[in-house]
């Protein structure tokens, strides 16, 4: 009888100990998905009790991108006001972070410039208006918008814009002034300023976006876009340069779809652009970061499961839910890539690898 208790006793504390070591790698596993998440949110102050500060702390989030006004709505201020607050701002979230932190922006300049000389800061030309630049001005331009987004403690933009101006009618990029122009050479040459700039300052730089918006006719914010009939093995020239310069350590995807690169789907989801062709081919070994998952072109065609699997699946290292098109809960996002990894509809391989390559870029911050 002795015996039997004692059994018992020790097939307990067994089961308890192996809970409790599935509890502690349940919630290392969760971490390990938040460092491949940049999330947007609301407001232009964060404290211990804001929800952004619990979650980053809770799942050691990767990343946080920022916003001057709500997509929705105009007139009312999301992140960014004036040059004081923004750095108060970043700073707070900087001290809440327990692992080093993306402070994101997509500040390319001209009609994308989220720090607007109308909250205070200084004014940097579109990249068109940059192509017409001798090298000399053009560093000039970005050695300053490099230290307006240090002083900010601004360490990552979503910048350079290496899309070529092919088509004419293309609204998002050309239409916008969003490309240096059609020559791979030259926006080569205007980007590679942009990025050393940035690196001076120890921001990293994100190239977009591969593998090519410039020939599209569409809008990937808006839907579906194909650029199978209008897109060009030059548009892969830009990203061939500056990966043999070592210049590229982010890349941002596409979601485009092109049935040239991949029959099924689009840029974002597809292994055979995301690893085959930018991994394999253009031996591209930096961090992949999504455009904006909640875009129309993806959104509107797949679920949130088919979404995070497809894309990680695919090589996307880091998962960028801007919560201004649309609004997604962080801990249904992360329980949902969770139970896919423990399932094994995603391996606990990929999550390992794109960990390891954004423990290698936060190192640059």
């Amino acid at each position: 009888m002795k015996k039997i208790v004692l059994f018992l006793a020790f097939l307990l504390f067994w089961q308890n100990l192996n809970a409790s070591d599935s509890a502690l790698n349940d919630d290392e596993l969760k971490k390990m998905i938040g460092r491949m998440l940049i999330v947007g949110f609301d407001g232009e102050s964060v404290d211990e009790r804001s929800k952004i500060v619990k979650q980053i702390q809770k799942y050691n989030l990767g990343g946080v991108i920022l916003f001057d006004r709500h997509f929705h709505d105009r007139t009312k201020t999301k992140n960014i006001s004036s040059p004081q607050q923004l750095k108060t701002l970043t700073a707070s979230l900087k001290s809440f972070a327990k692992k080093p932190l993306l402070i994101s922006v997509d500040q390319e300049g001209g009609r994308v410039a989220r720090l607007k000389p109308a909250y205070g800061f200084d004014a940097t030309p579109s990249a068109k208006v940059v192509s017409e630049m001798d090298e000399y001005m053009t560093k000039h331009v970005y050695d300053s918008l490099a230290k307006t987004l240090k002083n900010s403690s601004i360490n990552c933009d979503f910048a350079p814009v290496v899309d070529l101006a092919l088509n004419p009618k293309n609204s998002v990029i050309v239409g916008l002034n969003r490309s240096y122009g059609s020559s791979p050479k030259e926006v080569v040459k205007y980007s590679k300023i942009f990025i050393d700039s940035l690196k001076n300052e120890n921001i990293i730089s994100v190239a977009k976006h591969f593998p090519g918006h410039g020939s599209s006719l569409g809008d990937s914010h808006e839907g579906f876009v194909d650029v199978s009939k209008t897109w060009s093995e030059v548009e892969l020239e830009p990203y061939k340069e500056l990966i043999k310069l070592d210049s590229l350590s982010m890349i941002m995807s596409a979601h485009v779809f092109n049935s040239k690169l991949d029959e099924k789907y689009p840029a974002t989801l597809s292994y055979n652009v995301n690893t085959k062709l930018l991994r394999e081919k253009l031996h591209f070994s930096g961090v992949v970061v999504s455009d904006d998952l909640q875009m129309g072109a993806i959104l509107k065609h797949y679920t949130l499961k088919e979404i995070v699997t497809l894309s990680i699946n695919a090589g996307i290292d880091m998962l960028l839910f801007g919560n201004q098109l649309a609004t997604q809960d962080i801990d249904e996002l992360i329980e949902l890539i969770f139970i896919q990894v423990k399932s094994g509809e995603i391996s606990y391989e990929r999550i390992q690898e794109s960990n390891k390559r954004v423990e290698l870029l936060h190192k640059n911050i």
